[in-house]
């Protein structure tokens, strides 16, 4: 497999690049055993450790299934595919359940703590949003959506609150993967809208309420399933 020498700084997100154009390109197929670490340190120029980071990140985000004892394999044809894979039935419900703690309190700080400029962030990734939902942009609309409720968040200005979200920036997106590309679940505009209406009046209740209830929907339907 020919991959380029890295350069040394960023090592570790050029390497997990490079090992992400592996399986896209379909220089390593699905269900593939990829070369062992000591060999593609080798090849790449770098340490092992740096590897062993890159190759554990990608195994995180569903794109590599390492399996001790016997070398790491290729779980999925790209980290959306391989998110939905790995987080379905209990899994998802634990998260949103999570998601829902978090993302409430979130909220309801928010709405007398976010200012003008990050009111006009959330307006613009709620238009990303729908402009990626009109296009039928799969990926644009994850990440737009998933961004949003991180910015909501992270407009509570509660470091500790923010920081706790932001480490669970990959689950959170992975449940919103899974939750839309089920169904092809296109519906929420209205309750982000109402959201962004809420924190813009700073009414916190508003804030809480619709939060709560899209997640308290979603919720309702994985559990019928």
């Amino acid at each position: 497999m020919p991959l380029d020498a890295t350069r040394r700084s960023g090592l570790v997100d050029q390497v997990i690049a490079q090992l992400r154009a592996a399986v896209t390109t379909g220089e390593w197929e699905l269900g593939q055993r990829i070369p062992p670490e000591a060999e593609l340190a080798e090849t790449l120029d770098v340490g092992r450790n740096t590897v062993r980071e890159a190759v554990r990140a990608l195994s995180h985000s569903g794109l590599f299934d390492v399996r001790q004892g016997d070398g790491t394999y290729v779980h999925a044809t790209s980290e959306v595919s391989g998110a939905v894979r790995r987080l379905l039935g209990s899994e998802l419900r634990e998260t949103l359940v999570v998601r829902r703690a978090l993302e409430v309190e979130g909220a309801r700080l928010a709405a007398t703590q976010r200012t003008d400029e990050e009111l006009a962030e959330l307006s613009r990734l709620l238009d990303v949003r729908q402009k990626a939902q009109h296009e039928q942009d799969f990926e644009a609309f994850v990440r737009a959506d998933a961004d949003f409720h991180a910015a909501v968040v992270h407009a509570g200005h509660n470091e500790l609150l923010n920081q706790l979200y932001r480490d669970l920036t990959e689950v959170v997106t992975a449940s919103v993967m899974t939750t839309s590309s089920s169904a092809r679940d296109w519906t929420h505009d209205i309750e982000h809208r109402g959201l962004l209406e809420a924190l813009a009046a700073s009414d916190t209740d508003r804030a809480v309420r619709e939060a709560g209830g899209f997640l308290d929907e979603l919720l309702g339907r994985v559990t019928a399933e």
